[in-house]
């Protein structure tokens, strides 16, 4: 099984579900997170001093298994790119289990 873990912008949410629903993915994680690439802080002037603020994000978890993983990268990576650098980052991880603690099922089926 691999976790994937997506950061991008908030507004691309919609177009994300939409695009991973039409391939099968029937679950996901959504959080709000904020952060910023090291490029792309902005800067805000107070009292006479700049400050960098984290921008605005959310983090989209999938856990799907191995042989659908490159599956949704690229279905991530085809709807995210803008050809802007906010476009987002993706990470994908080896999960060693999953368990669904309603009814004890292990692996892929507890996804």
């Amino acid at each position: 099984m691999r976790k994937i873990e997506a950061i991008l912008d908030p507004d691309q949410l919609d177009a994300i579900k939409g695009a991973l629903g039409l391939i099968g993915v029937q679950g996901m994680t959504v959080c709000e997170v904020r952060g910023s690439h090291s490029e792309s802080f902005a800067t805000t002037r107070y009292s006479g001093a700049d400050y960098r603020q984290l921008q605005p994000k959310i983090r989209v978890e999938i856990v799907v298994e191995d042989r659908f993983a490159d599956a949704v990268v690229r279905r991530v990576v085809l709807t995210a790119n803008r050809g802007r650098l906010s476009d987002g980052t993706i990470a994908v991880l080896p999960l060693a289990d999953a368990i669904r603690i309603r009814t004890g099922e292990h692996g892929p089926d507890a996804i």
